[in-house]
């Protein structure tokens, strides 16, 4: 049951855009979301996809996300849900994008996505992290900018998940001495270049397929960084198809060492599972450490 609420912040979008009335002829609940809830709305001027969750539990969520999807789409190079407006009132917010009719994948699906991923990794910043903060997941992330790479993944990635799992008995003090210790050789896996526009939070959940049967990417976590974190997040929880890197590659070479150095870009997103679903991704996270 969708609440009344979410009809009125869906018309209240709609009005500041001055298109005229919409009348809600249909909502239906969308599944595959674990912090919000998704509906798809129908009405007399087509379907739209809105996400909704409370107002005061996520301050300023659907915001971030939103510009995070407009820094995207601004790039032109990958396929980004068309940002319709965001709301909230003292008990719901809300984001309302382009529905995607989501079809077929073409032959050369992951050909293509890994060239347009590689496109949108060569729109540079002047710093590494981003303007304002956002969310991982329903975590905080902090994007406090630095200019160097390797200080700015330690100190805003590692460090802050680090305290986080440490205050909450989810990690010891025999696993941050690893870290500690890995800091020290960072530089040798991440080679210098220019602080890319990421994605953030690229894993397989995180891309649908569009009407044209491309690749289109959804629920970001946006932030200028190195390029290999997008890389990485791309290789969790199965990966994705062999031709995705091969054409990546072909279009913004990699280094010979850059499958060692995901591994190591990844101990961002796991230990943001550590905190999110508790110690079980704890092992995944020694295993790496224990590598390096």
């Amino acid at each position: 049951m969708v609440p009344d609420n979410i009809k009125h912040l869906f018309n209240k979008v709609m009005d500041s855009r001055g298109e005229g009335n919409y009348t809600i002829e249909k909502l239906s609940l969308v599944g595959g979301g674990d912090i919000n809830n998704s509906v798809k709305i129908e009405t007399s001027k087509g379907y739209f996809f809105l996400k909704y969750n409370r107002a005061k539990e996520y301050p300023q969520m659907f915001d971030k996300e939103a510009r995070g999807l407009r820094l995207l789409n601004e790039t032109g190079e990958i396929k980004v849900p068309e940002v319709i407006g965001n709301a909230e009132d003292t008990t719901y917010s809300v984001l309302i994008l382009e529905y995607i009719n989501s079809s077929r994948r073409v032959a050369d699906f992951f050909e293509n996505f890994g060239r347009s991923l590689a496109r949108m990794h060569n729109h540079y910043g002047e710093f590494f992290g981003l303007d304002h903060d956002n969310y991982i997941g329903n975590l905080p992330q902090s994007n406090k900018q630095h200019s160097d790479w390797t200080a700015f993944f330690i100190s805003e990635r590692l460090e802050k998940q680090i305290t986080l799992a440490f205050n909450n008995n989810l990690i010891d003090k025999s696993t941050i001495k690893k870290f500690q210790s890995l800091y020290n050789h960072l530089e040798d896996f991440f080679p210098k270049e220019k602080p890319s526009l990421l994605h953030g939070d690229l894993w397989g959940g995180n891309y649908m397929v569009s009407e044209e049967g491309s690749a289109c990417i959804i629920d970001p976590a946006v932030y200028y960084g190195h390029r290999l974190m997008d890389l990485g997040m791309s290789r969790l929880f199965g990966g994705f198809d062999p031709a995705f890197y091969v054409a990546y590659h072909e279009k913004h070479p990699l280094e010979d060492n850059w499958r060692e150095a995901v591994e190591i870009c990844n101990l961002y997103p796991l230990m943001v599972h550590v905190n999110l679903f508790g110690g079980g991704y704890l092992h995944s996270v020694k295993s790496i450490l224990s590598q390096f």
